[in-house]
């Protein structure tokens, strides 16, 4: 078993972190890669980079698209996310990366690995998103609700979440963070 750095882009970094997802396909990796059962550290910015996730390689199926003019033959990298840190990621200056996919010595990686907290123990929360919609009929507000979601998104649609059994703990998050929602306290 091998270890690997695979390093991931701002844009895939943002969607990682705004929805939950069991595995990490990346297409378009030349050069050596990954085996299956190989480990993986999972990072986020060239410049500084930043441990996110831990995962181990599995093997890739490309499935090829009979409307695609231009199939590709590239047989993607699957990684089996074993552990998810985008909220608390683990700085990683120490690794010098040649590209978005590296060689990792056995000792760095179980640096980083170990300096991965392990998971907190699962609560239940209730998580909740309200919007006024005006419709003519209840049908229509759900169609528009739906339509609003998929549109705007995390990324300007607020959600609201609390612990169960305390709703007076209640925060907003956009973009996955905890945002203040009350204008009385940005007038600071």
């Amino acid at each position: 078993m091998a270890h690997w750095a695979v390093v991931i882009s701002d844009e895939r970094h943002e969607a990682e972190r705004l929805f939950h997802h069991d595995t990490l396909e990346l297409t378009g990796l030349e050069g050596d890669r990954p085996a299956p059962g190989d480990q993986v550290l999972v990072l986020a910015g060239r410049a500084h980079p930043a441990v996110v996730a831990l995962g181990l390689v599995r093997p890739g199926t490309a499935e090829h698209d009979p409307d695609d003019p231009q199939p590709s033959d590239d047989e993607p990298l699957v990684v089996t996310y074993t552990h998810r840190i985008f909220d608390e990621p683990v700085p990683a200056a120490q690794l010098a990366l040649g590209g978005p996919v590296a060689p990792v010595d056995a000792g760095t990686y179980r640096k980083l690995a170990e300096a991965v907290r392990p998971a907190a123990d699962r609560s239940t929360w209730i998580v909740s998103l309200d919007l006024p919609i005006e419709a003519s009929s209840p049908a229509e507000a759900v169609r528009l609700f739906w339509s609003y979601v998929m549109e705007l998104g995390p990324r300007e649609l607020p959600t609201f979440v609390s612990p169960t059994g305390d709703e007076l703990a209640m925060q907003a998050f956009v973009l996955g963070e905890e945002t203040n929602l009350d204008p009385e306290e940005d007038e600071d």
